[in-house]
């Protein structure tokens, strides 16, 4: 599968499976070395080696931040966010430096610009770990180029949209060896350097001394001091004038976020915080709320606006000082400013705004808190710090975040809500802390404490957090003494891919057995030598598929027992050379994965399930508890329909729409194999004479396997496929079925009788969120050719996300499917201004007003698609366009 370009070391490379293409940056073409003066970009790029420096000295005094002694550690640390506060004000110079740049007249800024990215991507000196110092920059450069329609502007913003992608690619390799499953990856002609984070680590600190940076910055550590006799421990610290989380009732937590509100992060922390039931704090800085005019009133701004919703949704909204000065160094009026100006702002908001305040840094003063006495405000420390102001590494955050907690036990955690990072650490960090049985405390107005009636979570999966993923796939066609099948081997490959390409899964841990590879010995061989004895582990999950022939055989105590039938087995001895489901049971109580999921596309019965259970804790408890669940697509004498599209039976075609979307009953990006079960059962049994069974196999604790649904990316265009008529059809008989979310759904277990499955409520997200799942469901529909509906979807994406380029340009593309051009062209264009470098978006717009007769400007932008993708899929069709023109 085809991965998006990565520009790194001054070039790129887009690689396959197959194949890898070189494609070197250009320079100019000498048409656009546009004479003018040349822009001295050095104070630039200076700024952009400071800021590297930085970055690299907070690494080095975080890095094995569990080694050092507690006051070596509290020094470093302080020192850290200190150089992390510089480094932010260093970013706001470079990013209006930036941005005065692309603005300018200057014929030679694009030129300027190319020799700044050249800095980021070529330096032979800069690790991959070091480019992740300039992510932030790179996306507010990424921003101003977007400004400008000039084609130079638009190659610029092009390049530096992939350099954000291997900047992207960068963070998940470091991901992924946190995760301590960094492993093997696709050979590409040009490899990233794809250094040990370990070894990234020791190269700094052959630049950099912690004891040297700390100097720098007026510290000087004494010697430890000499071994003391041991002596009884000292009473636990009380939490009184400040509070630390020390006093806490043991495994209780308090979250707080410092340094926003930001007008993307906030928001999406707090939909996550809803989803899992769990009060915060947010520790605002006073210069982002407003400010205090010349009268002494407060001013409020947008970010106002961001504080204001979370206070409406719930969350306490504290001060952290106006311009997160280190307080203990201030003195006077300039230290009283820094209080209550914020507080002003915070009561202009809300009066009944969260009387707490925190010191930047924790530096704090006895004069600072006498101000905090006067202003009727409570200090709140902090006693487990993730450190997500000096980690680029969401797993690691998370690790760090979870080893503390369990150390200290019970506390205060200190996040930052103006990093992307802490938005996917977050999570990961919930659903340990659930599932080990946490609680969340709240502000009440007089102290932290966990409500009596405690706020129940919305019942959703939580985020997957599977460590790897494992799957064993087994398509049987051609039965040499069973009669032949047509479609399994085809359902086998198609559910292959899916979990492969959609969900991520590695190839190398899906094993796909086809016809005499799937022998009884071979399936067997499968679980027990592939799986059990290789390298699977307690968190993760086991996804097993099936398609063939099954068997129920009549015991004499009357019970009957299903069996799957491998491809060597006899009809006439099935009983003792095939496979009876007693026997993938106890596989099944075996294996080690937390989530297991048994999907059989075949008929029979007697698999002695049990019910499974759900609970409005759903969240707080599927993080914990096993799970042994089975999917089957009929009972015991009926036959399997294996007329549905695309070669699939209909079963196993139905559970491919369902993992494509379709069975997301609550729109939450997480199908859990309950939803699976809700949208399959009823869909399948209306279209066809089966009725498939759904239930938990014994040894299971109620545990929800999950699927994680990836946002789609893709930018409709006339290559884009859409579903043959019959598909079209069988899928609207089957969306006929559906249910709505929260509507009960009555399906088969394999003991005969039924169970009634309460399909989950919608849950809350961020509008971001919200406008992401519209776009998708938007492409569900095109491709299903109801224009009306997709339509209506990309248009509330466009509500909820004013800027979001992905669904102008495909609610551009209904337009043009619908024969209406010059709303298509418009919608084009909006794309285009709000992601100029997209090159489908011209080429879509050369094709809209190529039919509505405006030839001049249907040139314009098929020469601008060639200039962006010269060899592009669309790139001959283009031309012959162009020819024709």
């Amino acid at each position: 599968m085809s991965r998006k370009a990565l520009f790194l070391a001054g070039f790129a490379v887009v690689a396959s499976s197959a194949t890898a293409v070189y494609v070197l940056h250009e320079a100019p073409p000498a048409a656009l070395r546009q004479q003018g003066p040349a822009v001295d970009t050095a104070p630039i790029a200076a700024g952009m080696k400071d800021l590297l420096a930085t970055y690299r000295k907070i690494i080095v005094l975080t890095a094995g931040e569990a080694t050092p002694g507690a006051n070596e550690r509290e020094q470093a640390n302080l020192v850290g966010r200190e150089l992390f506060h510089e480094n932010q004000e260093r970013q706001a110079k470079l990013d209006g430096a930036l941005a005065r740049l692309a603005a300018s007249n200057n014929p030679r800024r694009h030129e300027a610009l190319d020799s700044l990215l050249d800095q980021v991507e070529s330096d032979p000196s800069l690790f991959d770990a070091d480019r992740l110092a300039y992510r932030e920059l790179l996306a507010g450069l990424q921003g101003e180029l977007a400004k400008d329609s000039s084609l130079r502007a638009i190659k610029l913003h092009k390049r530096v949209s992939e350099d954000l992608d291997a900047l992207a690619e960068i963070e998940r390799n470091y991901d992924k060896e946190i995760r301590a499953v960094f492993g093997r990856f696709d050979t590409r002609a040009i490899q990233l350097k794809r250094e040990k984070w370990d070894a990234y680590v020791a190269h700094l600190q052959t630049l950099y001394q912690r004891e040297r940076i700390l100097k720098d910055y007026g510290v000087v550590l004494p010697y430890p001091p000499r071994p003391e006799p041991a002596e009884p421990p000292a009473p636990q610290q009380k939490d009184e004038a400040e509070i630390f989380g020390t006093a806490l009732p043991k495994k209780t937590v308090v979250l707080t976020f410092d340094d926003g509100p930001h007008r993307r992060y906030s928001a999406e922390i707090a939909a996550i915080l809803k989803q899992y039931g769990a009060p915060a704090v947010f520790f605002n800085v006073g210069r982002n709320l407003g400010e205090i005019d010349k009268a002494g009133q407060p001013r409020l701004n947008a970010g106002a606006q961001v504080s204001r919703k979370l206070m409406a949704d719930g969350y306490a909204v504290g001060n952290h000082s106006f311009t997160h000065a280190q307080l203990s160094k201030a003195s006077g009026d300039a230290l009283k400013a820094e209080i209550f100006n914020t507080d002003a702002l915070l009561k202009a908001m809300d009066p009944h705004r969260a009387q707490l305040f925190r010191f930047p840094y924790g530096a704090r003063s006895k004069e600072g808190m006498g101000y905090l006495a006067s202003a009727h405000l409570t200090s709140v420390m902090w006693n487990i710090d993730s450190l997500d102001w000096a980690d680029p590494v969401p797993s690691s955050i998370a690790d760090r975040v979870l080893n503390t907690v369990n150390k200290e036990g019970r506390g205060i955690i200190l996040f930052h809500d103006i990093h992307e990072r802490t938005v996917k650490a977050l999570p990961a960090v919930l659903d340990r802390l659930v599932a080990e049985g946490y609680r969340f405390a709240g502000w009440d107005g007089s102290t932290f404490k966990v409500p009596s009636t405690e706020t129940a979570p919305v019942p959703r999966a939580a985020a997957t957090g599977y460590a790897s993923s494992w799957a064993i796939v087994v398509g049987i066609d051609s039965y040499p003494k069973w009669p032949r099948l047509q479609y399994a081997v085809r359902d086998a490959r198609g559910v292959s891919e899916m979990l492969i390409q959609k969900f991520g899964f590695a190839a190398d841990h899906v094993f796909t057995l086809s016809n005499e590879q799937a022998t009884r010995a071979g399936i067997l061989a499968a679980f027990h030598d592939r799986l059990a004895h290789g390298g699977m582990q307690a968190n993760d999950r086991l996804f097993v598929f099936f398609a063939g022939h099954g068997a129920t055989r009549k015991l004499s105590s009357g019970r009957e027992l299903g069996y799957i039938i491998p491809y060597d087995s006899d009809p006439d001895s099935f009983d003792t050379d095939a496979i009876p489901m007693t026997e993938i049971q106890n596989i099944a109580e075996s294996l080690s994965a937390k989530h297991e999921l048994f999907v059989m596309d075949a008929c029979y019965s007697g698999l002695g399930l049990t019910r499974g259970r759900s609970d409005s804790s759903f969240l707080r408890d599927n993080a914990r508890r096993l799970g042994r669940q089975m999917l089957t697509a009929g009972g015991a004498d009926q036959m399997v329909a294996d007329g549905g599209p695309n070669g699939h039976s209909v079963f196993t075609w139905t559970l491919l729409q369902g993992l494509g979307g379709k069975a997301d009953l609550n729109g939450d990006g997480l199908i859990t194999a309950t939803e699976l079960a809700a949208y399959v059962a009823p869909a399948v049994a209306s279209v066809s004479h089966q009725t498939p069974a759904f239930g938990s196999l014994p040894g299971s604790e109620g545990g929800d396997f999950v699927f994680e649904l990836p946002p789609e990316n893709e930018f409709l265009n006339t290559q884009t496929a859409q579903l043959s008529n019959d598909a079209i059809a069988l899928n609207n008989k089957l969306d006929a079925k559906a249910s709505a979310p929260a509507e009960p759904v009555v399906v088969k277990d394999l003991q005969g009788g039924e169970r009634t499955i309460a399909t989950p409520a919608p849950v809350p997200v961020s509008a971001r969120q919200q406008a992401q799942r519209a776009n998708d469901r938007g492409l569900q529909l095109y491709k299903e050719k109801q224009y009306a509906a997709a339509e209506a979807q990309f248009t509330e994406a466009l509500k909820l996300r004013p800027d979001f380029a992905l669904a102008a340009n495909n609610l551009g593309f209904v337009y043009y499917k619908q024969d209406k051009f010059a709303e298509a062209a418009r919608w084009f264009e909006n794309a285009i201004k709000m992601d100029p470098s997209r090159a489908i978006a011209y080429l879509n717009l050369a094709d809209a007003h190529g039919h509505a007769g405006d030839k001049d400007k249907a040139k314009a932008a098929y020469k601008t698609y060639l200039e962006l993708a010269p060899n592009g899929s669309g790139a001959g069709y283009a031309r012959q366009q162009l020819e024709q023109l």
